[in-house]
């Protein structure tokens, strides 16, 4: 790397400065937990920079023992109305009209078998979040980025929200163990620095760690000549929360006749974007014009940011009943639902039960995209699935409202797989 530079913040709180205390405790631990989660004694990286709450001489680095990949672990990056008709043809695939994931240049199948071997070196891969033991709770902590979301940032010039993004992905991901993030740290890469640039970026993420009430510890700017275009950046993005024990959403307790709420996305989110690229270049639209049918543009309706779900779904945790949460993303509902099951269950999911984004049809009619494709891609407009009682779920829904509706998107069934009616 040519150039970087070290990031660091910590509010001298006594929430903070209670678990800096926890973590150091145990930094003397050098080991890969089952989970995939290492924590590591480390001197201080690249500059001796003061770090505020945290004792000057050592900084807890904390890593992960495996890279994220969609459909087993998190994601590849790569008005109203029922999921659309199934297109004439075979809807994609080699020979056929429709565009496909794959054709785009993400291959799910891929990404899941290389989950499969890298759990033969790293035992317990596989939630949505890595899980580490402490004391009484356990850290919950994820990884991620934005993807090719990026790309049409760089075209439309919108990089104030792009940050929002990017904490969204990862603290999303934790929730669903019912894990209160604690911090966030970003990666910022360039081949030369834009100050103002980054600075956007930068109060992005300040956004998104504000609505998911986590403190933005620090991060890492890399100036990297020639590694990038110019005017072109990439983002990474890392949360760690926490989460009692006995309160650690598993899904274990889950049982057929269990009930799936859906909470509603603002689109398209932060996957997809590979797929997205493919069907814009088909319509021949711009990014400028506006979505068919719509008063929004293109462009603004694909860069709607992503939703933090964080204070809504804690907030439902903490009333009971909750058995289980999957965050939607690469491999949509017909992946991720499933991954909060226990051995032999499936869900059946009703598609016309909640509306469908006018940018997810444009999507579909646009390129062509069979069901069962779309359905693997997209969110489809739910962006996270909650598994609950039946009892749960009345009450859950009773309680929705116009500024946090709910749906009742299907149900818990025996046997495995993901089934659309």
């Amino acid at each position: 790397m040519e150039a970087s530079a070290l990031r660091t913040h910590m509010p001298k709180t006594p929430q903070n400065q209670n678990t800096i205390s926890k973590l150091q405790s145990f930094s003397s631990l050098h080991q890969s937990h089952s989970h995939g989660f290492r924590l590591k004694q480390y001197p201080i990286m690249r500059k001796s920079l003061p770090l505020n709450g945290i004792q000057r001489g050592l900084q807890l680095k904390l890593s992960f023992g495996r890279r994220e990949q969609c459909v087993l672990m998190a994601k590849c990056k790569g008005s109203d109305g029922e999921v659309g008709k199934e297109s004439e043809g075979d809807g994609g695939g080699e020979g056929g009209e429709g565009l496909t994931y794959k054709e785009a240049g993400v291959d799910i199948d891929a990404g899941a078998e290389l989950v499969k071997r890298i759990a033969k070196m790293a035992d317990g891969i596989g939630g949505f979040g890595g899980v580490f033991p402490l004391g009484d709770s356990y850290l919950v902590a994820g990884t991620d980025g934005v993807g090719t979301k990026l790309k049409l940032a760089f075209e439309t010039g919108m990089h104030d929200t792009i940050g929002i993004d990017l904490v969204a992905m990862s603290v999303n991901d934790i929730v669903t163990s019912g894990a209160k993030p604690l911090f966030f740290l970003d990666y910022f890469a360039t081949s030369r620095l834009d100050v103002d640039l980054a600075e956007r970026v930068i109060k992005g993420i300040v956004n998104g760690c504000q609505q998911s009430d986590c403190v933005l510890l620090g991060g890492e700017t890399a100036e990297m000549p020639d590694f990038y275009k110019d005017g072109e950046y990439d983002l990474s993005g890392f949360a760690v929360g926490i989460v009692k024990k006995d309160f650690v959403i598993d899904g274990k307790n889950i049982e057929p006749g269990d009930v799936l709420i859906g909470l509603p996305s603002s689109g398209v989110h932060s996957n997809g974007f590979s797929l997205v690229r493919r069907v814009l270049q088909k319509s021949r639209l711009s990014l400028n014009d506006k979505l068919p049918g719509e008063s929004t543009s293109l462009g603004e309706a694909l860069m709607a940011p992503t939703v933090i779900y964080v204070k809504q779904v804690l907030d439902i945790i903490s009333r009971g009943g909750v058995k289980g949460i999957a965050h939607i993303t690469g491999g949509g509902f017909t992946d991720n639902i499933p991954r909060v099951f226990p051995k032999g269950m499936g869900a059946r999911i009703n598609t016309g039960s909640w509306p469908i984004l006018p940018v997810f049809k444009w999507i579909q009619e646009t390129g062509k995209i069979d069901n069962a494709e779309i359905m693997r891609t997209f969110n489809m407009g739910i962006g996270m699935v909650l598994v609950v009682s039946q009892e749960t779920a009345v009450r859950i829904l009773a309680e929705g409202n116009e500024a946090n509706p709910v749906y009742r998107i299907g149900e818990v069934m025996d046997g495995e797989g993901v089934t659309y009616q």
